[in-house]
């Protein structure tokens, strides 16, 4: 696939829980490349979008295709082999296991010893924190090394797509700066193609090229960075700025 094509295209995609509709005829586009934002409030379906283009969640309606293939009704599993790396919110890290436990089962789908044992080393050069706790039990980590730990693992699978769900929830702002600043560097280095889930919108519209934002399950307005930024209705109501 050509650099900047459409690596992954959700098509009028509907996913309800029970009676209540989470998204509705939601259609985004992911050029290879990228980082791409999703902005919104809480409840306004960011999450739900994720997980149903990882499969955690099936759609009602619509189709989502990656590399020009339907991925819809694919388990979670099959997904993940494809190359796309789900990295959900609240990091959802085995507590008991030790760091570098964690990060080995990022990898659990690969057969490549060889290469995991690099990119293990690897994620130890970007996160060096990591690497001085890959004996410590992840259960004991501060909120911003479980987060570095999450993302870590989520690339040890060696996606082509990476879905980041909060990355900044619950961190102090210090590490929030710090691990936006790591998602560009890979982003930029290894090739990994970003669709990111942000309620901090100027971070977000910082580190991304394109944008849509998610209001009741339905995308009201979408365009570049810099024209996010500048949309009198994005400022207002999720920039109080006027």
């Amino acid at each position: 696939m050509k650099p900047n094509s459409i690596l992954l295209e959700v098509i009028n995609i509907s996913t309800s829980y029970g009676e209540i509709k989470a998204l509705s005829g939601v259609s985004v586009q992911v050029r290879e490349g990228g980082i791409i934002t999703v902005l919104g409030a809480n409840g306004a379906g960011k999450s739900t979008l994720l997980m149903t283009i990882s499969g955690m969640e099936k759609p009602n309606e619509g189709d989502i295709f990656y590399c020009g293939q339907s991925i819809v009704g694919l388990s979670p599993e099959k997904i993940a082999k494809t190359g796309i790396s789900h990295v959900p919110e609240g990091r959802r890290i085995f507590t008991s296991l030790s760091v570098e436990e964690n990060l080995l089962s990022g990898a659990c789908f690969r057969k490549d010893r060889k290469g995991i044992k690099q990119d293990l080393e690897r994620m130890y050069q970007y996160f060096p924190v990591l690497n001085e706790r890959r004996s410590q039990r992840g259960g004991t980590l501060s909120g911003g090394e479980l987060q570095m730990l999450a993302i870590a693992r989520g690339l040890m699978g060696s996606p082509r797509l990476l879905l980041l769900d909060e990355p900044s929830l619950g961190i102090a702002p210090i590490l929030v700066q710090q691990i936006f600043e790591m998602i560009k560097i890979i982003n930029n280095r290894e090739k990994v193609t970003v669709l990111l889930v942000e309620q901090n919108v100027e971070l977000a519209l910082t580190a991304s090229e394109y944008g849509y934002v998610l209001e009741t399950g339905c995308v009201s307005v979408s365009g570049t960075a810099e024209e996010l930024y500048s949309n009198k209705h994005v400022r207002e109501s999720y920039l109080g700025k006027t």
